[in-house]
């Protein structure tokens, strides 16, 4: 019965006091055309992404953007003609300048994600832009997402404006997993704390970055992360360190069209990064595990344990502290138009989340190393791996 009641605490905290991260009515804020359009630069890195170019670039060229932008696609190595078909597809489609580009591969010391917009970053700087948009090369966006992102920056005058973009939800295995994975970012960064210069809360979602040049100049962006394997997170801790003002929200056009059909695909994503969350250290691993199991799995427990054997207080406190969680829940279904009779199976899915994050130490700890898209670091904690 205690341990429901600690869990029961545990979800009145969060429903009141950790910045009502289950709300998702944070948006683009209001914003303004300027009078006066800035030039951007759109960096793409890009490994083997021919079987998503032709459903995002294609979406990039076409931005009706009033000001001067251009795109640099930066083929990452690719095996599957990632740069032939960019090419390609601009030359069908028109619309933006495309420039597509190689760096090499990354030297000792760089994730190859973060090698690649650095190559991406300095030819955009010979074009000396106000702004960079950093987007990855599975991200489809609106004809307005350029100019409406641009209009928010220098409405607001903030120094990032990142957008959440909306995750692919179609198979069975997306619809119980994607939308937890936003609402457990959310958990973990709340949006609202982000927008705040006086909160030392800071985020941003990698596939969706307008940045001010001069901003990713003082932070040192990206020689300052070349190691990290949350890049989008680090990106805004540094931008924000160095006195930016950052935003984050979620997105109503801008969606990534990279597909996650089963478990296995999910599973590879979550546990690439789950344990360099936490720093590689197994006191926070212990604690995150007793942590979800107490928030998560308790609840259901404690009612179906407290109705077996006739103890009504651990019954009650653990089916409320379950109907707290699925009432947290139901936003985040809405904003992706799932059933709302997902949300109850919450725990089943935190549950997933709890042996990714194990996994992901087990093999941080058996010496395989990061690996994805074919490239594999020698350790996961000398030259970590790069999110998607």
């Amino acid at each position: 019965m205690w341990i429901a009641a600690g869990s029961l605490a545990a979800w009145l905290w969060l429903l009141l006091c950790q910045g009502f991260f289950w709300r998702t009515d944070i948006r683009l804020p209001a914003r303004t055309d300027p009078d006066d359009w800035p030039s951007v630069c759109v960096v793409v890195p890009a490994r083997d992404e021919a079987a998503v170019l032709p459903a995002s670039l294609p979406s990039l060229l076409a931005q009706d953007y009033p000001g001067r932008a251009e795109i640099f696609l930066v083929d990452d190595g690719s095996s599957d003609g990632t740069g032939e078909l960019a090419r390609e597809l601009a030359s069908r489609h028109g619309g933006l300048p495309l420039t597509v580009d190689s760096p090499g591969e990354p030297p000792a010391g760089w994730t190859g994600k973060l090698w690649a917009v650095r190559h991406g970053i300095g030819l955009a700087r010979a074009r000396d832009p106000e702004y960079l948009l950093l987007t990855d090369a599975d991200i489809a966006h609106a004809p307005d997402s350029l100019r409406e992102l641009v209009a928010a920056a220098r409405t607001g005058g903030f120094d990032a404006v990142s957008l959440m973009a909306r995750l692919r939800v179609e198979s069975l295995w997306e619809r119980l997993v994607v939308p937890a994975f936003v609402y457990f970012f959310a958990q973990l960064y709340p949006f609202r704390r982000i927008g705040r210069r006086s909160a030392r809360t800071a985020a941003a979602a990698g596939g969706c970055v307008l940045l001010r040049a001069d901003a990713a100049a003082r932070a040192r962006i990206p020689d300052a992360i070349r190691q990290a394997v949350i890049d989008d997170v680090a990106l805004a801790r540094a931008v924000k360190g160095g006195g930016g003002h950052i935003w984050l929200g979620l997105a109503e056009r801008v969606d990534s069209v990279r597909p996650y059909p089963r478990l296995h695909d999910l599973w590879r994503m979550v546990s690439r990064s789950a344990y360099a969350q936490l720093r590689h250290n197994p006191l926070l691993l212990l604690g995150t595990v007793l942590g979800l199991a107490l928030v998560y799995l308790v609840p259901p427990v404690a009612l179906f344990t407290g109705l077996t054997v006739g103890s009504t207080g651990t019954a009650v406190l653990g089916g409320v502290a379950w109907l707290v969680m699925t009432g947290t829940y139901i936003p985040m279904l809405r904003y992706y138009g799932q059933p709302l009779w997902l949300a109850p199976l919450l725990p089943f899915t935190a549950f997933l989340y709890l042996l990714m994050t194990v996994d992901s130490a087990v093999q941080h700890y058996r010496g395989r190393g990061a690996a994805w898209k074919g490239r594999t670091y020698a350790r996961p904690d000398a030259v970590v791996g790069e999110e998607s």
